[in-house]
């Protein structure tokens, strides 16, 4: 019955190299889906649960279906050994654009970092490598290989969920990365507090002055040329204003102490 079904498998790949036809391409599709099956299979066994078994199939699928267009019978090689890589290969390009590999690495960061947290707290000092290793029950070799996983840097997509919770509404990276441009709203109102309570009480130059030199950042000489004054007249005032600041925080230092 093998003999036959070996001799029939031959016939199509016979016909399909001659005629390069749809219906041959999909009997043998249809001959060798065990293949990608299994190779998925294993594959699948090795990832996160959130990777579909069926997603896999499906990528292996066009590995397989490339290979059968590729696949030249005068090289001596056996169908089953050429197309085994491009399958793989076909899955592994699937996983990649699915961006699972920086959430296997952004995990082994966490448990790193939670041990070496948790080490750190009990030990009352830092822990060294070989302290996390023992605490992780892992060799030399194998606690090398997370801290190279947990340090990898890697593109992370912003679409990808940030966390596995169950809750109603997902959050994904990019809700949560920080903005490097815009402005803490906390310090920026500190900062405001902190230039009306300085300029109180200073005439429209003097709080000029002290905007200008400190918030703009301009020189002496810039300030006396935008408010009419000599440089040395713009730096005697402004002497004269931080005495007085001075005066008037040490005045009121008791507002300021904390408790």
């Amino acid at each position: 019955m093998k003999t036959d079904q070996r001799l029939n498998i031959d016939h199509v790949w016979e016909q399909f190299h001659k005629t390069r036809d749809d219906c041959n391409r999909n009997l043998l599709m249809e001959h060798y889906r065990d293949l990608v099956k299994y190779c998925a299979e294993r594959l699948h066994s090795k990832l996160p649960d959130k990777v579909e078994l069926d997603d896999l199939v499906s990528a292996g699928t066009f590995g397989l279906m490339d290979a059968i267009n590729a696949f030249d019978p005068s090289r001596g090689v056996k169908f089953e050994t050429y197309c085994a890589p491009r399958i793989r290969g076909s899955i592994l390009d699937e996983l990649r654009s699915m961006d699972w590999v920086p959430r296997l690495v952004r995990a082994r960061a966490h448990q790193l970092a939670k041990v070496t947290h948790s080490l750190e707290m009990h030990l009352g000092r830092k822990p060294v490598e070989e302290e996390i290793a023992e605490e992780l029950n892992m060799d030399v070799d194998e606690f090398s290989r997370l801290q190279r996983d947990a340090s990898a840097v890697s593109l992370v997509s912003l679409n990808n969920k940030y966390n596995d919770s169950d809750g109603e509404k997902d959050i994904s990276e990019i809700d949560v990365i920080k903005d490097q441009k815009s402005e803490d709203p906390l310090i920026e109102a500190q900062k405001r507090d902190l230039k009306n309570l300085l300029t109180k009480g200073l005439t429209r130059a003097e709080r000029l002055i002290i905007v200008l030199y400190y918030y703009e950042e301009m020189t002496m000489k810039e300030i006396g040329a935008t408010l009419d004054l000599s440089e040395s007249r713009v730096s005697q005032m402004h002497s004269s204003i931080v005495d007085r600041l001075k005066a008037q925080m040490f005045s009121r230092k008791k507002e300021f102490s904390i408790g």
